[in-house]
């Protein structure tokens, strides 16, 4: 008889615990999916970064491309070179034009991401603080 108080008590002490304790797990929930949101929005900023810095470089060295096409065409143009190997020579300067506007546009689309995800990265921020505030109020 004492065996099956103890287990009915220990049974109805568990139940109540689980009962008040069902909002703080919740906002603990909470506050875990607002830590893993920042996590991945400095994820993101990192990975945006990364991405800028290709861009650069790819500009870069298409900057360098369209340096060395000019002068190639300038020189073909000084020795005397035939139309075709000066319309090759064109072609591919508007090959390289094509390519530095496609690498500009790139790069503004990732300074783009990069603002976008600092601006969420802010919001969850504060969205945590406030949390935290009415979790620490709620106890």
């Amino acid at each position: 008889m004492n065996r099956r108080k103890r287990i009915l008590g220990v049974g109805v002490l568990a139940a109540s615990l689980m009962l008040v304790g069902k909002p703080l797990f919740a906002a603990d929930g909470d506050l875990r999916d607002d830590a893993k949101d920042i996590h991945q929005d400095r994820r993101d900023i990192r990975k945006d970064t990364r991405d800028i810095r290709q861009d650069r470089r790819n500009l870069g060295q298409d900057l360098k491309d369209i340096r060395s096409d000019r002068k190639e065409l300038r020189d073909d143009i000084k020795n005397g070179a035939g139309k075709d190997e000066i319309a090759k020579d064109r072609a591919d300067l508007r090959a390289d034009r094509r390519d530095i506007k496609t690498d500009r546009r790139d790069l503004r689309a990732d300074r783009r991401d990069r603002h976008r995800d600092r601006h969420e990265l802010r919001g969850d921020r504060r969205e945590l603080k406030h949390d935290i505030r009415e979790h620490k109020a709620g106890n």
